[in-house]
C-alpha cells in the first residue's frame, strides 16, 4: 500500500482509506463491536492509515468504536470525522451553526480521545448558515489547535469557492465511481484548480459494482438502499450492463469487479483517495488488493468506450436527500 497526498494540504494518507459508517450505521444492524475493532485493526495491518467517521454515524458510537480500534497506533493514522446535522441525527436536518460546530468538535475530541481532529468535514451544506461563517468557525478551531484540516462533503462549486476564500478547503468528499460520474463535470476540474484533495465515498456504488447484487437481492429492513431509486429491483436489472462490463475487465486482469472499480478510480488522479467500507474481513482484504491492479491506458480507454454507451437508470438519492447535495 503506497501513500498519496490530498491536494496541496500536505495530508499524507494510504491510497485507499476505510469508510467506517457501515460498521454501526446505514446498512442494517451494526457489526459486533469486537468484529468491528478487528476489521479496523486488520485494515491497518494491510497498510490503510486513513479512517472516515462522523458524528451522524450513530451519534458518536462510530467514533467510539474507531477510537478503541486505533488506540495502539493512533499517532500513525489520519482520522476524519464530520459535523452538520441537528443533534447528530441526519433524519432531523442540517445544522452548521457556529455553536453546533464547536459542540460537535468537542464531542468528537472526547469520543476519539484525541487533542486534535485530523480532518473535520461539514457533512452537508446548511443553506441557512453562510459558508463564510462555517469556514471561519472551523478556521478558528484550527487556530485553537483543535482541528488540523477543513473539509467539505457533497458541496457544490459555489460553496466550495466561498469556503476556500475564508479557510482553505483541504479535502472534498463526495460520491464518485464508475456508477456515478457527475463529479467529472465541474468538481474534479475545481479540485485541480484549487489544489483540493478528493475522497470518493461509495466508490463501489454502495456495493453494486462488486457484482454480488442483482435484481433478486433483498436488503435488510434498515438498509439505506431500500429507499434509493437506483436500487429498485427494476433499476438493478437495467444497470446490470455496467456490472457485466466490470466483470469482463476483471476476468482479463485476473482481478475482482471491486478491485477493477477501485483501480479505475485510483487511475483518474493522483490526489484521489477512495474510502470503500465493509463489515466483512474478506471484502476488506479484497479491496486492499486493488492497489496491486494496474490498468493501462488501453484498459482505461476500453472501459471508457464501453461505459459511454451504457445508460444508467435511477436517481442516486430520493428527492429529500438529493436536496442536500451540491448546494
Amino acid at each position: 500500500m503506497k501513500t498519496r497526498i490530498l491536494g496541496r494540504s500536505g495530508i499524507e494518507v494510504s491510497e485507499l482509506g476505510l469508510g467506517c459508517m457501515g460498521l454501526t450505521f446505514g446498512y442494517g444492524p451494526p457489526a459486533n463491536e469486537a468484529d468491528a475493532i478487528a476489521l479496523i485493526q486488520k485494515a491497518y495491518e494491510l497498510g490503510i492509515i486513513f479512517f472516515d467517521s462522523a458524528e451522524a454515524y450513530s451519534q458518536g458510537a462510530n467514533e467510539a468504536v474507531l477510537e478503541k480500534a486505533v488506540k495502539s497506533f493512533r499517532d500513525k493514522v489520519v482520522i476524519a470525522t464530520k459535523f452538520g446535522f441537528q443533534n447528530g441525527d441526519a433524519s432531523k436536518g442540517v445544522d452548521s451553526s457556529p455553536a453546533r460546530i464547536r459542540a460537535v468538535a468537542e464531542a468528537s475530541l472526547k469520543q476519539l480521545n484525541v487533542d486534535v481532529i485530523d480532518l473535520f468535514y461539514q457533512h452537508r451544506v446548511d443553506p441557512s448558515i453562510p459558508m463564510e461563517e462555517v469556514a471561519g468557525t472551523v478556521g478558528d478551531l484550527i487556530k485553537e489547535g483543535k482541528v488540523r484540516h477543513f473539509g467539505l462533503s457533497e458541496a457544490g462549486v459555489e460553496r466550495i469557492r466561498q469556503a476556500h476564500a475564508v479557510q482553505p478547503v483541504a479535502v472534498l468528499q463526495s460520491e464518485y465511481s464508475l456508477w456515478w460520474r457527475e463529479p467529472e463535470k465541474e468538481i474534479l476540474p475545481l479540485m485541480e484548480e484549487l489544489g483540493i484533495g478528493f475522497v470518493p465515498f461509495s466508490p463501489l456504488g454502495k456495493g453494486f459494482l462488486t457484482g454480488t447484487i442483482n435484481e433478486a437481492t433483498e436488503f435488510d429492513k434498515n438498509d439505506f438502499r431500500n429507499i434509493v431509486p437506483r436500487f429498485s429491483e427494476k433499476n438493478r436489472k437495467s444497470n446490470q450492463a455496467l456490472v457485466d462490463l466490470v466483470k469482463n475487465i476483471a476476468v482479463e486482469k485476473n482481478a475482482t469487479p471491486a478491485q477493477i472499480s477501485l483501480a479505475w478510480l485510483l487511475a483518474q488522479k493522483p490526489w484521489i483517495v477512495p474510502i470503500p467500507g465493509t463489515t466483512k474481513m474478506h471484502r476488506l482484504q479484497e479491496n486492499a488488493g486493488a492497489v496491486a491492479v494496474e490498468l493501462s491506458k488501453e484498459d482505461l480507454s476500453k472501459i471508457e468506450t464501453a461505459a459511454a454507451i451504457i445508460e444508467i437508470h435511477g436517481a442516486r438519492y430520493p428527492q429529500h436527500l438529493q436536496e442536500r447535495v451540491g448546494k
